[in-house]
């Protein structure tokens, strides 16, 4: 094992570590910033770099404060609450640089705007592992369970329902096959679904019985989310944006100033983007996969009462198939991103304008080194903040043909 030292922090890396050297070799270590010299001990060599620890902080950072949370740096969470939530905005900003350049040999614009929101008590969904008794979140870098009693990046209506789950899980009727659940909520009523249990066995209808008994607006079908003055059906494997904040504002910026006759929605999920963009288009077509997506995308329309082409598909396949070009198309690919096929298609139709929006840095710096090297130019990037705390950051890219 390499011997243990003083390193100082050069940047913040993509996935909320500090890199640094150690006797030449990259370290990466948690919780840490830029500027700080640590002493820290090496917890895991790998090929490439190895895993730190903080043992102390020689020289600390003017930009560290203390965490709100009393499990930071113990569950798997969050990975910036030891600095302020300016800061944190300014280290995604320089990251996704980083990852766009490095991955992509994409070079953003000169400006990154952000688009921001309240730092805390943002999520609309969390999920919850269970384990001997205990309900909480996995531990960083583990499998093991932090007990949590209240988490405050999560909105008080799922820390109500968390409160009510912690007695659930210690009565003996709990099964005790079941190791992981997950809530979603509209701030009224708690969708509580359940998502991995011990040889996969089946949880029979009694427990959501018992369940919507225990928990105030506890549901296990369907919940209706209202935003931007419109009502979404949303079911147990259907997509949604975590962030109760900022919707409005990332529907805004996605679609921008775009209208005209036709209109590509691409994995459009429960219709998010759909709605607004039959606002402004003649025809839209929304091409979801999800067998559940789709329903509730369909569900959703007739709602709004939006005549839209729903269609159940791979983006993929979709596009081989189409024949026209629109004057707009809306991509929001899951982490994986748009990948090889999907960014050829995209080349061979030629839309004017399309716009990406990506929760995935080193993907969507792989998508755009396609695009751009096709003829596509980045207009603007927009630098969304779904998820204060943490590392993760959501990426509006809108590009048009050249």
């Amino acid at each position: 094992m390499r011997d243990n030292g003083k390193v100082r922090i050069e940047k913040m890396v993509y996935g909320g570590t500090g890199l640094s050297r150690n006797e030449g070799k990259v370290v990466m270590t948690p919780f840490v910033l830029p500027g700080e010299d640590i002493a820290i001990r090496v917890v895991k060599e790998k090929k490439e770099f190895d895993e730190g620890g903080i043992e102390s902080i020689v020289e600390r950072s003017k930009d560290r404060i203390d965490p709100k949370c009393e499990y930071f740096t113990h569950c798997g969470g969050c990975n910036y609450q030891h600095t302020f939530y300016d800061n944190q905005v300014e280290i995604k900003k320089t990251v996704l640089r980083e990852v766009l350049e490095r991955v992509g040999r994409v070079t953003a614009p000169a400006e990154i705007p952000a688009i921001v929101g309240e730092p805390w008590e943002y999520r609309n969904r969390a999920q919850f592992h269970i384990e001997n008794g205990r309900i909480g979140y996995r531990k960083a870098g583990s499998h093991s369970v932090v007990d949590v009693e209240e988490c405050p990046i999560v909105s008080p209506k799922i820390n109500e329902a968390l409160c009510a789950l912690r007695g659930i899980v210690k009565d003996r009727r709990f099964p005790r096959f079941l190791e992981s659940l997950e809530l979603f909520t509209n701030e009224s009523e708690v969708q509580v679904n359940v998502m991995q249990t011990h040889g996969a066995l089946h949880v029979a209808r009694p427990f959501f019985d018992w369940v919507e008994k225990e928990i105030s607006g506890a549901i296990s079908g369907p919940l209706e989310y209202h935003a931007m003055g419109e009502k979404f059906r949303v079911s147990h494997r259907s997509f949604f944006q975590i962030n109760r904040f900022l919707l409005p504002h990332l529907v805004d910026a996605a679609i921008g100033k775009a209208e005209g006759t036709l209109a590509f929605d691409l994995y459009a999920g429960v219709g998010l983007f759909t709605i607004p963009l039959s606002r402004r288009f003649k025809k839209v077509t929304a091409v979801e996969m999800s067998r559940s997506g789709h329903a509730d995308l369909e569900a959703n329309m007739a709602t709004a009462h939006r005549k839209v082409d729903t269609i159940r598909n791979q983006t993929e396949m979709f596009l081989e198939s189409a024949d026209k070009t629109p004057d707009f198309i809306l991509v929001d690919p899951p982490r994986a991103g748009l990948g090889k096929p999907v960014t050829k298609e995209l080349l061979r139709i030629g839309a004017k304008h399309v716009t990406i929006i990506s929760c995935d840095p080193p993907t969507l710096a792989r998508d755009l080194q396609a695009l751009t090297a096709g003829g596509y130019a980045i207009d603007e990037m927009i630098l969304v903040d779904l998820f204060p705390q943490t590392y993760h950051m959501e990426t509006i890219t809108r590009l048009v043909k050249q």
